[in-house]
């Protein structure tokens, strides 16, 4: 029965097709296109080779969204699986579903360049169009949802289905390079446009609006275009606002943020810092940044490394096992960005030397990612520190008594090793931290988690930890 539907979806989208292109590109490009499969709104369909299939994404990607969008609704996706030449497992692509989100045309009063106007004369009506500067791959379904950014995620689907109506408005979403603000909070730009498509929505980075406002400063009566137009945003999103750096711009921003908010426009801003932290900021600007919902995005752990190594091989279409991903994810724990990056440089080696994807390779390109002063972090270390930090001695916590401090420093041990020493297996971290087994170690990091989450003093000494483990590099 399914067989029966995935043929007769993909017979009526070849129909569709073929009455709106040339008929014989539509021989030579959608004849050889055999449908494999459909599940629930996801159609598999086999090409002859990677060149066919990244043909026909770039020449003839609308008109197959269209067809697909006609016979399966607006859910409808693509997924390719590429027949290999030789004897080796099909690639499977998955295909480009996303439109950059697009803003209705909004007027804003515009002054002569004549000097000042007099008090009876009005300025002119001026109707533009807004290029959101939304990335249509830094949505939602691309986000690796985990511990690190849970909250920040759980903040950005309410500010979706309310913009301005919640109480996190503003949201600050602030941690180190990599972690993924810039994806979250363009993620909730491009979920609103979704929901609420008469919205203006404007992503801008805060060094981009400071030489918008510095332009406008240089022209005649440009500075009042200038705020008349930021204050036509019905949600604005700031990225990096620490280097929104120099009075007279943060007072330019000031007037901007005032006028959004009470007019209960959304506003969304991210930092590599927390709010307290930001230097050189009015204090009045300051307390606004601080009115709303401040989120820190923590480093990914391991299992959500992990994920996004998945997520990612899919949108590449390429298949890695399972040793290079536990592998990769071990090996690089400071960021998204980092681990990412380490991925596409395997991809890209691989593809261009014609070579399987193995451990031998990972551990290369790795070594030129990480470099040699990766990790000096051991389990004696950790141990050190823990007890230092807890002011215990390493023979309690290595003993076996159930007291509770005791408890959590040997917990906490076992995160820290599990998280910051590559290539260590969790019966080894057991074995040198009081002689547990495998699922013990296991069971205290799922028990740290569960407490970073819900306990927010457990949650400092973790921080407090592995800052001493790992100091930040400014």
């Amino acid at each position: 029965m399914t067989q029966e539907r995935h043929i007769s979806v993909w017979n009526n989208c070849l129909n569709f097709i073929q009455q709106n292109i040339d008929p014989k590109q539509f021989n030579v490009w959608f004849r050889p296109i055999k449908p494999m499969t459909l599940v629930d709104s996801t159609l598999t369909v086999a090409v002859p080779s990677e060149f066919f299939r990244e043909y026909l994404e770039d020449a003839y990607l609308d008109i197959l969204k269209a067809s697909l969008k006609k016979e399966l609704g607006v859910a409808a996706r693509l997924v390719y699986v590429v027949t290999p030449v030789q004897k080796q497992d099909a690639l499977v692509y998955p295909a480009a579903h996303g439109n950059a989100p697009v803003n209705k045309a909004i007027s804003v009063e515009t002054y002569s360049k004549g000097g000042n106007p007099g008090p009876f004369v009005f300025p002119g009506i001026q109707r533009l169009h807004v290029n959101p500067q939304l990335n249509p791959v830094y949505c939602f379904e691309n986000l690796v949802v985990g511990e690190c950014n849970k909250m920040g995620f759980t903040a950005g689907e309410s500010i979706s289905a309310a913009p301005g109506k919640t109480a996190f408005n503003p949201l600050f979403l602030f941690g180190g390079p990599g972690l993924g603000k810039t994806h979250l909070a363009q993620a909730i730009g491009i979920s609103i446009k979704k929901r609420y498509p008469e919205l203006v929505v404007l992503y801008v980075p805060a060094n981009r609006f400071k030489t918008q406002y510095m332009d406008a400063v240089n022209v005649r009566n440009k500075l009042t275009d200038f705020l008349a137009f930021y204050q036509k945003m019905d949600v604005l999103i700031v990225d990096d606002i620490q280097d929104l750096m120099g009075q007279s711009t943060q007072n330019a921003f000031f007037n901007i943020f005032n006028h959004l908010h009470q007019s209960g426009k959304q506003l969304i801003f991210t930092s590599d810092r927390a709010p307290a932290d930001l230097e050189n900021f009015e204090a009045r600007l300051l307390s606004r940044l601080k009115w709303g919902l401040s989120v820190e995005l923590q480093k990914p752990d391991f299992n959500t490394r992990l994920e996004m190594l998945r997520a990612r091989a899919f949108r590449e279409g390429v298949k890695l096992s399972e040793e290079v991903m536990n592998f990769l994810a071990t090996r690089i724990k400071s960021n998204f960005r980092e681990l990412e990056g380490a991925l596409i440089s395997l991809i890209a080696n691989a593809t261009l030397a014609h070579k399987e994807i193995t451990i031998e390779l990972a551990e290369k390109i790795t070594e030129k990612i990480v470099g040699e002063e990766q990790n000096d972090v051991t389990i004696d270390k950790v141990q050190r520190v823990v007890c230092d930090y807890f002011n215990i001695s390493k023979d309690d916590l290595l003993s076996k008594t159930r007291k509770r401090q005791i408890v959590q420093a040997r917990q906490i041990a076992m995160y820290m090793s599990r998280n910051l020493i590559s290539n260590c297996s969790l019966s080894t971290i057991g074995a040198e931290i009081g002689g547990k087994d495998h699922a013990t170690v296991l069971h205290a990091c799922t028990t740290v988690t569960d407490l970073m989450s819900t306990d927010k003093t457990f949650k400092q000494y973790v921080t407090d930890i592995e800052k001493l483990l790992v100091p930040v590099r400014r």
